[in-house]
């Protein structure tokens, strides 16, 4: 139902609009009265009705001062329908001029207030559905510069798109909050309204699927975002029914220091996940803190590529420093788990994309090494991860080539399929998620031919069986199997058979006249 406000100095006025109109028959609700320009401008603050319906001359405000104040202070005002016992120009021209929705004479009409309702819900409709495609528009956009910023993209046209869209300002503080995946989705727009102005929280989806909030903050929002995180985390945990982790990032102002903020709050999570606490967390770094997660993130980054490369040889030396680069403080050991954790998760997200089952490879390494929640000293979570890389590498390895034999069988099928169209190799690479080159070289090993040379090869056959079967002309044969242009097609197949297409039609039908005793000799 879409909120109405009656508008009128005289109170049976009032009384005859809120009963005589069948208003729930039009998807109206009278949400209130008012009985001057004043109260009701309080009300439309208060209420934000989607339509206002208002008298003209009432004491202290008029309509047309109403209108033109609604319009003038509200982000978004009402439609307005104006009732006025003056059949006066000015006042119409008037009202034209605040773009009031209609003018109507009392005593009113049902005929015409009928068709106006109807036709000022569809109108309210179609204005909500534009405002919720935009929205949407504009949170896809910010999530999209969001991401490339946490991802370490850093072009200064970025960022001044980026600070543009999220109209940051460059005193204004920015801190991220950072949730743990959700068993069910939740609408935080209704949280994030009661703590800030609506233009102060940008919502995105992170790499890993979680989602997150940059807050900006300023004087007046102080302290506003440690009291919305306790109350988001109280939110989750009675919306999911189970317990959830909220990390809160440190303070840092400008557009640079969205991907430093993100981090701070990715390594509060991966840290409670690997201690298995759940909770409303905060980021409590110092600056050799900060260095050491450098470090340990660059030998993490450098053990993950080892083990996505497949370089086995590597992964021993990769696991020493990784382990190394926390060996040094006992009291990481914790720390040091929750980087683990990640790999696992990483590792179990790259097995599964590749089709392979990462519940089993996780069993097997368990089974023989327990929980790395049980282990207590670097030597053996030292022996867990170099046995999780190994597994790791040798299990990807396998999907790997799985996929390659299955993926490279399609795409010949699809070429043996579809030789008449126009196909390229580089639009083949994106419709089967592979890299060009990498498809040209195996593709290559699999067929005996580059791609070119087997798809003119295709070409060829299909034309020599049209030559034989069919009395259709050369360049309608050419068409026919992928060469728009005739001379091409000539030259191409010249160079495959070491004849024209219209010799080797004729030879053709030589060899089957003469089969077929339809010469003699002379």
């Amino acid at each position: 139902m879409l909120n109405v406000l009656l508008v009128d100095d005289e109170p049976w006025v009032l009384e005859g609009l809120k009963t005589m109109i069948a208003w729930e028959k039009y998807g109206f609700h009278v949400c209130g009265e008012a009985l001057s320009g004043s109260e009701a401008l309080l009300m439309i603050q208060t209420q934000r009705p989607e339509l206002v319906i208002t008298d003209i001359n009432m004491p202290n405000l008029s309509g047309l001062e109403l209108i033109e104040q609604c319009n003038r202070l509200l982000p978004k005002p009402p439609k307005f329908v104006v009732l006025s016992g003056y059949d006066d120009f000015a006042y119409a021209r008037s009202a034209m001029r605040q773009k009031v929705a209609e003018y109507l004479l009392k005593p009113i009409d049902d005929d015409d207030i009928n068709t106006l309702l109807i036709r000022l819900n569809a109108s309210i409709q179609e204005d909500r559905a534009s405002e919720q495609r935009q929205t949407e528009q504009q949170l896809f956009v910010v999530n999209n510069f969001i991401n490339r910023l946490i991802q370490g993209e850093s072009s200064e046209r970025l960022r001044q798109q980026a600070a543009r869209m999220m109209e940051m300002q460059e005193q204004s503080e920015l801190q991220c909050i950072l949730l743990d995946a959700m068993p069910a989705p939740m609408d935080l727009s209704a949280w994030a309204a009661a703590y800030f102005p609506l233009d102060n929280v940008h919502s995105f989806q992170d790499p890993s699927g979680r989602t997150g909030l940059f807050v900006q903050s300023n004087s007046c929002l102080d302290g506003r975002v440690g009291e919305a995180a306790l109350e988001l985390h109280r939110q989750l945990s009675a919306h999911s029914g189970q317990p959830v982790t909220v990390a809160v990032s440190g303070k840092s102002s400008g557009i640079d220091k969205i991907r430093e903020l993100y981090r701070q709050a990715d390594e509060v999570l991966r840290a409670k996940r690997g201690q298995g606490r759940n909770g409303l967390f905060y980021f409590c770094g110092d600056h050799q803190g900060h260095t050491r997660h450098e470090a340990h993130k660059e030998k993490f980054d450098q053990l993950f590529d080892a083990i996505t490369g497949g370089e086995l040889e590597s992964i021993e030396a990769c696991v020493k420093e990784f382990i190394a680069s926390f060996a040094c403080r006992l009291s990481e050991i914790e720390t040091a788990k929750s980087y683990v954790v990640n790999l696992e998760w990483m590792l179990c997200e790259r097995v599964a994309e590749l089709g392979g089952d990462p519940d089993m490879l996780m069993a097997e390494l368990q089974t023989e090494h327990g929980a790395l929640g049980e282990l207590a000293d670097y030597f053996l979570m030292e022996q867990y991860v170099r046995q999780l890389c190994v597994r790791g590498v040798s299990k990807l390895s396998k999907l790997e080539r799985e996929n390659e034999c299955n993926t490279i069988f399609h795409v010949i099928q699809y070429v043996d399929r579809e030789f008449r169209s126009k196909l390229q190799l580089q639009e083949l690479a994106r419709q089967f998620h592979m890299n060009a080159t990498y498809l040209g070289q195996v593709f290559k090993k699999n067929t005996g031919q580059p791609f070119n040379a087997y798809l003119n090869d295709k070409r060829i056959e299909e034309a020599k069986r049209l030559l034989k079967r069919t009395q259709m002309k050369i360049s309608e044969v050419a068409v026919q199997v992928g060469y728009p242009n005739t001379d091409y097609f000539i030259n191409k197949f010249k160079l495959s058979t070491g004849i024209l297409p219209s010799v080797y039609r004729q030879e053709d039908g030589i060899k089957a006249a003469t089969e077929s005793g339809g010469f003699t000799d002379a």
